[in-house]
């Protein structure tokens, strides 16, 4: 019993030796990604309007100061008016009203390789059998270690 005890503390002192460790190298991602859909190909801008049974490239920036995970893109009505913290410019919005047949788009993508840069290029095309009126295009991005950030813009789609 007593080469149990001694094997068990030769144990537990190796195994907190060595999970302990003064190396600083290890540091922590404390950035956010950045994602902007401000420069000349990002789309869709702010107030931007699109035409039902048209198709459409989303495109926006992401970064990253070490590695980007993945992406989303969610596109949903505002016919309530609702607002996103990360929103910039408001636009002048149609009276409120109820969705009948609202466009709604949301996907996840995976940005593989370790890639600290990426462009966020989706062809979508808006489907003829929708409502029209005010929406929310948003995209989103995540690294590696979980941060994510958000941008959102108004839209509109109409006939």
């Amino acid at each position: 019993m007593k080469w149990i005890t001694k094997y068990f503390n030769l144990i537990l002192v190796i195994v907190l030796f060595t999970s302990c460790s003064s190396d600083d190298s290890n540091t922590i991602d404390e950035e956010k990604p950045t994602i902007s859909i401000n420069y000349a190909e990002g789309f869709p801008q702010a107030c931007e309007q699109l035409l039902k049974g048209e198709t459409y490239i989303f495109k926006a920036q992401v970064a990253d100061n070490k590695a980007l995970a993945s992406y989303s893109l969610d596109i949903h009505h505002n016919f309530d008016h609702h607002t996103h913290d990360d929103q910039g410019e408001t636009c002048d919005l149609e009276p409120i009203k109820g969705a009948v047949n609202p466009f709604i788009y949301m996907e996840n993508f995976e940005i593989e390789g370790g890639l600290s840069t990426y462009e966020i290029n989706i062809s979508i095309t808006i489907p003829d059998d929708i409502d029209t009126g005010d929406y929310h295009c948003s995209y989103s991005v995540t690294d590696e270690t979980g941060w994510q950030s958000r941008t959102s813009v108004d839209i509109k789609i109409i006939d």
